[in-house]
């Protein structure tokens, strides 16, 4: 480390307790002069054998955190520690040989009370002062990511999280490389320790104090550099603001008027990163931040930026949330609003984005309720669309349109809260309705395949068959305006209209339904199949093939007569049985059996008497 040498001579301890009677504290004296002795000699034993004492002391305390004795102890310990590093006859070779293995052994301190995180801060900062910057990156960074099994670990972390900020702004040359190597290192540890928090509030926001205490560093930096290595490092940096953001929601979002002054902090960092709410909100600007490090293969690096994603949506709701933040970021979320309802590719962009909110099963409710709030109103239900509808082609955007509506339905699915349900559910509609008639299919067809559940799957083939109508399909099928609707095709996805219903009575995975689990779902197919099949007579057309005598016969015995069988022999089978249970199966029974036999009859009249 520092190439200096000086005539060795014993540390004195006088400024120490000399006279002191515990023995927990002579005994640190002798491990301590034994490694000033020991040391010079070329042997670093000692080393190990006076970490593993402090340990001792660090691990009794925190065992026994109600012992004032022991936490007395743990003061005292780390404060003759610090006396010994300062005084002024410590050799440079002792201090080095002390620096590889202090700084993890005084930060299991830092949990026990204030006074040990500030003597073990300062412990941290002696050797920052005293030792190489380029040595004290990688010790502490190794001492950081060593967390795993500690008890309560975002203790251990604060000292060194600070350490590293401190660091950095120490090292003369190669910056961008020394940053690259730290920030992977930073943000998994960060990522880990943050799903340790619970009531510990003031431990949590703390931590994310200091963490943006390293983003203020590299900010620093920054402004010792210029040309491409200063836009590869902003990036860096970028990138780090947006997975704190991501990990400062997670862990707070919930206590929103809490969180706010920090999420302002993150946020001024946009203008000076070159971040703007719209291209976080479409996506763009995490994707030019990103490319540098795709090309170049950083796959390390890549790993620990799972959230920036998240922290680049949840940014521009929480500028949507609260005015202050969005001018910390210099932005104006009205403005992007405006822009996304004029822009149909930004809105797709913007839905993609917004997904990785709904999806992400731990965001707190509250946040999830804001993002639907945004969306709602990217979505107002006057869209402009800049382009005809049978001339856009989305099918770039289709997969994360799906995902972020499939994203959407277990926001329905989950949320305790009854306005929040609703909402999400008028904001499925509107994206489905922004979405090409002609590439709409595909959606509903991909939805109603995997969704996990009844309830969900009957309010999607509801919205189908209220699709049906709206495109056109009830209108030209009753003949209104016959000569005008001559010539007016049905709506594209008309013909495949019955391959949704048949994915219900005949389950890709293999049918019949089962009862009472997809009741709901039977229900809305046969209600969906009914107004097919009347809308098709009364208008005398055929768009879906369901009058087809084919498609009749292949209703009748491959969808309803075993669906029949199948509600008769349960309702035969517990006609006499009370169990409130059962009784409730039988009840729900009763509209299936209403409507099945219903689409029965028809189909049997259009047998008997075809168009």
């Amino acid at each position: 480390m520092a190439t200096e040498t000086s005539e060795h001579h014993e540390p004195s301890s006088s400024s120490s307790s000399t006279t002191t009677k515990n023995p927990l504290v002579l005994h640190l004296h002798e491990k301590l002069s034994s490694c000033s002795t020991l040391i010079e000699s070329g042997d670093e034993k000692s080393v190990a054998e006076l970490v593993d004492f402090i340990d001792s002391v660090s691990d009794s305390a925190v065992s026994n955190h109600e012992d004032s004795d022991e936490q007395g102890n743990a003061v005292e310990v780390l404060s003759e520690t610090h006396k010994f590093l300062l005084s002024p006859s410590l050799d440079q070779a002792v201090i080095d040989a002390l620096s590889f293995e202090l700084p993890k052994a005084v930060s299991k301190f830092a949990g026990l009370s204030n006074e040990c995180l500030r003597i073990a801060d300062s412990i941290i900062d002696f050797f920052i002062e005293n030792c190489s910057p380029r040595d004290m990156l990688p010790i502490l960074c190794e001492a950081l990511d060593s967390w795993n099994g500690m008890v309560h670990a975002y203790d251990f972390v604060a000292p060194l999280l600070s350490g590293i900020s401190k660091v950095l702004l120490a090292i003369q040359r190669r910056h961008f490389e020394q940053v690259k190597v730290a920030v992977p290192v930073i943000l998994n540890v960060l990522k880990a320790v943050c799903s340790e928090f619970s009531a510990r509030d003031t431990e949590c926001m703390n931590l994310f104090i200091r963490a943006l205490g390293i983003a203020d560093s590299i900010r620093a930096i920054c402004a010792k550099l210029e040309g491409r290595v200063l836009e590869k490092l902003r990036d860096v940096l970028s990138s780090y603001i947006l997975q704190i953001m991501a990990l400062l929601s997670l862990v707070l979002g919930c206590e929103i008027p809490r969180c706010l002054p920090l999420v302002s902090r993150l946020s001024e960092f946009f203008p000076f990163c070159g971040l703007s709410y719209l291209g976080l909100i479409t996506g763009s600007d995490v994707d030019e931040m990103t490319r540098t490090f795709v090309a170049e293969e950083e796959d390390d690096y890549m790993r620990c930026l799972s959230y920036i994603k998240h922290g680049a949506a949840i940014s521009v709701i929480w500028g949507h949330i609260s005015v202050n933040v969005a001018r910390a970021a210099g932005g104006d979320v009205s403005t992007v609003k405006d822009e996304i309802l004029s822009n149909q590719t930004e809105r797709w962009q913007a839905v993609g984005m917004l997904k990785y909110i709904f999806s992400f099963v731990d965001f707190p409710w509250e946040l999830k309720k804001h993002a639907i709030d945004f969306l709602l109103c990217i979505t107002d239900g006057n869209i402009a669309r800049n382009c005809n509808d049978e001339d856009t082609d989305c099918s770039i955007y289709m997969p994360n349109l799906y995902a972020a509506l499939q994203a959407i339905t277990m926001v329905i699915m989950y949320t305790p809260d009854t306005v929040l349900r609703k909402n999400a559910f008028e904001a499925l509609k509107r994206v489905l309705a922004d979405i090409p008639t002609s590439q709409r299919f595909e959606i509903f067809q991909a939805l109603i395949t995997n969704s996990m559940s009844s309830p969900m799957t009957a309010l999607l083939l509801d919205l189908v068959r209220s699709d049906l109508y709206k495109e056109g399909f009830q209108r030209t099928a009753t003949g209104k305006d016959e000569e005008k609707q001559a010539n007016k095709a049905a709506p594209l996805w008309v013909a495949r209209a019955l391959e949704l219903v048949e994915l219900v009575f005949r389950p890709p995975k293999g049918g019949p339904p089962s009862f009472p689990e997809h009741g709901d779902a039977v229900l809305a197919a046969l209600n969906l199949y009914r107004f097919i099949l009347m809308t098709e007579s009364a208008g005398k057309t055929n768009y879906t093939g369901v009058l087809s005598k084919k498609n009749l016969e292949k209703a009748f015995n491959e969808w309803l007569l075993p669906l029949r069988a199948l509600v008769a022999g349960i309702m035969a089978e517990n006609k006499d049985d009370h169990d409130p249970l059962v009784m409730d199966t039988v009840c729900s029974l009763n509209p299936i059996e209403l409507v099945l036999y219903r689409c029965i009859e028809l189909v049997e009249d259009k047998l008997k008497h075809p168009a």
